[in-house]
């Protein structure tokens, strides 16, 4: 069946339909990682949003047990070409069957290099995926720019607070889309990691006493999360060791101050540079983000850069000044060095007092 991307600039791809065949409008955005296109796939910080895979053959080894959650977010997939018969001992399905499964539309067959090339050079824009061959364009742009991915936030975290026993530190997470390996990882170092959602209140998080507090990445403009900003204000407040990634370090950055912007296509992929300030060292990142912390609106009195982005010299991190607290941007969880960032759930760890 022939499917149809139209974008909000009147662009309009044709290729073959994957996955469900029902009509989308999303925000499209592109990923360049040449493979864990299954945890691009189940990331919540893709609500709202339908990837672009820049690299040309997706599937190869089909769907394996590599999920960050325990569904899929995205709102569509497009890809160059897709693997029908994919080859690994671990697969358990084809992307197509996984697509259809959770009813997620998607494209094939279409220039996915000259698509990320426009998004590059005009912005991330929003565009619609349909299968219907008698759209009228006229009547479908001015859907394209009234669409907005709103509060996403609330669809993602859970909904009820659930643990992951350990015998080392007691670590409180708040869950704004948070991908499964950011509790993984914290829970291998030994820690207890209580995992809340997003609209728990910050005294029924301190009220819990935890050793320190980790803020989760997630979805959305950081700057729709109001609440949740005030909450985290609380937490700022507090004595307890707090370490952020992603949207977590976006929404501490607003809660004390600072401001954020959109980026004109963001960060995705598994191959950002980030230089972390206090010893030189350039380490290679997994990244998912679309805005970014100004650091020329920061009071040094609150918070200082701590990594910088090596390609675009945008704000990777910061170091809060007379706190425990630092926050990145990139996700030290998602292993592309594959360990090169990982050092820093251990800084977390010390910052909460070592390892008893």
């Amino acid at each position: 069946m022939r499917a149809f991307l139209i974008l909000e600039d009147g662009t309009v791809f044709t290729g073959e339909s994957i996955g469900s065949t029902r009509e989308v409008i999303s925000e499209i955005v592109f990923n360049t990682s040449m493979t864990g296109y299954l945890e691009v796939l189940t990331d919540p910080s893709y609500a709202g949003q339908a990837v672009v895979m820049t690299y040309p053959l997706i599937g190869n080894y089909g769907i394996t047990p590599d999920m960050e959650s325990s569904r899929p977010w995205v709102d569509g997939y497009i890809v160059r070409e897709l693997s029908r018969i994919p080859s690994n001992f671990r697969c358990e399905g084809t992307i197509q069957d996984f697509l259809v499964e959770h009813d997620i539309p998607g494209i094939c067959g279409i220039d996915t290099r000259a698509l990320t090339k426009i998004l590059r050079d005009k912005g991330t824009m929003n565009g619609m995926i349909t299968t219907n061959e008698a759209y009228d364009l006229e009547e479908i742009l001015p859907k394209l720019a009234a669409y907005t991915t709103g509060d996403v936030v609330s669809k993602v975290t859970c909904d009820i607070p659930k643990v992951l026993e350990g015998n080392g530190k007691r670590v409180a997470l708040l869950d704004l889309g948070a991908k499964r390996n950011i509790a993984k990882s914290l829970n291998d170092r030994g820690c207890e990691v209580t995992i809340y959602p997003a609209d728990t209140p910050a005294e029924t998080i301190l009220a819990s006493q935890p050793d320190g507090i980790m803020l989760s990445n997630g979805p959305g403009d950081p700057k729709e999360c109001t609440e949740v900003i005030a909450q985290i204000r609380k937490l700022y407040e507090s004595d307890v060791p707090i370490f952020a990634i992603c949207l977590g370090h976006q929404l501490m950055a607003l809660a004390t101050g600072a401001d954020t912007h959109k980026m004109k296509y963001g960060h995705r992929g598994g191959n950002h540079p980030v230089k972390d300030l206090s010893t030189g060292r350039v380490y290679i990142s997994s990244q998912n983000h679309g805005y970014v912390v100004d650091v020329d609106k920061l009071d040094p009195k609150i918070a200082v850069p701590a990594f910088v982005n090596v390609n675009d010299g945008t704000n990777e991190g910061l170091k809060y000044t007379g706190k425990n607290i630092f926050t990145v941007q990139f996700h030290p969880e998602a292993c592309p060095g594959p360990q090169d960032s990982g050092y820093l759930f251990d800084r977390f760890i010390e910052m909460m007092g070592g390892d008893q």
